[in-house]
């Protein structure tokens, strides 16, 4: 019998390192993060202070930036890591990405050599947890209107506004906050200790409930000079963060993906219907195949954009590509994978709605679809469709 990604081959178009990566975080996954996962859901809570180091000891937070303690690997290998933590549950490769490829990549792409050496470092080893505050709550797919301001007051810098949806919000150590200012959209580091910033939890949420969701509130929070990213100006500076973190959805995505065809496959083999293996009818198996065709696909295209990433070649019309192809995908075939475990697949016993439900706000956040289809068209047109 062989299982999806054999069916493609996927692992000889791996490097022996690529895989050995691949399976030191798939390990790591099983041992530490899949036995409480469900509880986590159920409970809405993750216990990101306790994970943060485990995983920074691992090398996975910033893994793909060079030099401050961060591990300098590839963006395939990047990649390949997301996939193996969300195929546990999309929270925890959340929880990864907005440390990684959000805030610590906002410092190292845009800030001073002095900001990269104070926070860098901590951040890298799990020590010191950041956020990424450019969503506001009118304001999502649309941020240059985003409402935040920072004005200057003699030396200083004074912060008013809020922000909404922000994963670690409430346990981060550090925020990265977009505002506007005289001198277009910049880039903050705000020590979440600072007089005026207040985080507030996030609950009744029935998506990513193993992630720590918060809003942001800033009150006349007084920033010195140095607080401000150097090379941020103009949206384009947070806008490249969120590539970074798309292309890390492009594979984590078909991580649930595929944990869902691995539990519904073993499941249909299993259960008994009309005395024989519901794997073996004709319908379960047609199911089976379309969904394992669509996995399978998705899994191509995600490493042949890795690759391009590696060779700096990689468009941010393709990141559109890949994430709404994986997003679309892995949703599809996670309800898809719910109707062959019938009731049982609304149990916390099995992955699926957990992973469908995670996957309800992994499919819009960081651009929903119909914005990455409007990227698309853009780029197929050179017609601006937004407005």
């Amino acid at each position: 019998m062989l299982s999806v990604d054999e069916l493609f081959a996927t692992d000889s178009l791996l490097s022996a390192d690529e895989r050995e990566i691949r399976d030191t975080v798939r390990d790591f996954a099983a041992r530490k993060l899949r036995p409480h996962i469900a509880d986590w859901f159920e409970a809405g809570t993750f216990p990101a202070r306790e994970m943060a180091p485990e995983l920074g000891k691992l090398g996975l937070l910033g893994m793909h930036l060079a030099g401050y303690g961060c591990a300098g690997m590839s963006a395939t290998t990047y990649g390949l890591a997301c996939q193996e933590l969300e195929a546990v549950d999309s929270g925890v490769r959340s929880m990864v990405s907005v440390q990684g490829s959000l805030a610590m990549t906002a410092i190292h792409k845009f800030g001073s050599e002095e900001q990269k050496q104070q926070w860098l470092p901590g951040m890298a080893e799990g020590r010191v947890i950041g956020c990424f505050g450019l969503t506001e709550p009118d304001f999502g797919s649309n941020p240059g209107g985003m409402r935040t301001r920072a004005v200057r007051d003699g030396a200083d810098w004074v912060l008013n506004g809020s922000k909404m949806w922000i994963t670690n919000g409430s346990v981060a150590d550090v925020a990265i906050v977009w505002a506007q200012t005289e001198d277009k959209i910049r880039g903050f580091i705000v020590p979440t200790d600072t007089p005026g910033f207040v985080a507030r939890e996030m609950h009744r949420k029935l998506s990513l409930r193993a992630s720590v969701t918060a809003e942001l509130d800033f009150d006349d929070v007084r920033l010195p000079a140095d607080a401000v990213l150097p090379e941020s100006r103009g949206l384009a500076a947070p806008l490249a963060c969120l590539s970074e973190a798309r292309f890390g959805i492009i594979f984590g995505a078909l991580g649930s993906a595929r944990d869902c065809l691995a539990a519904t496959i073993e499941y249909a083999r299993t259960r008994e219907v009309f005395d024989k293996p519901l794997a073996a009818y004709q319908l379960t198996q047609a199911k089976l195949a379309d969904m394992a065709l669509e996995y399978g696909k998705g899994q191509l295209l995600a490493l042949h954009l890795g690759r391009l990433k590696d060779r700096h070649e990689l468009l941010s019309d393709q990141v559109s590509a890949g994430k709404l192809n994986s997003t679309r995908e892995a949703i599809k075939i996670a309800r898809e994978c719910r109707t062959i475990l019938g009731a049982n697949g609304i149990t916390l016993d099995y992955p699926v709605l957990r992973h469908a439900n995670n996957l309800e706000s992994v499919l819009t956040y960081e651009g929903t679809a119909e914005v990455h289809q409007l990227v698309l068209g853009k780029a197929l047109t050179d017609a601006n469709a937004f407005r």
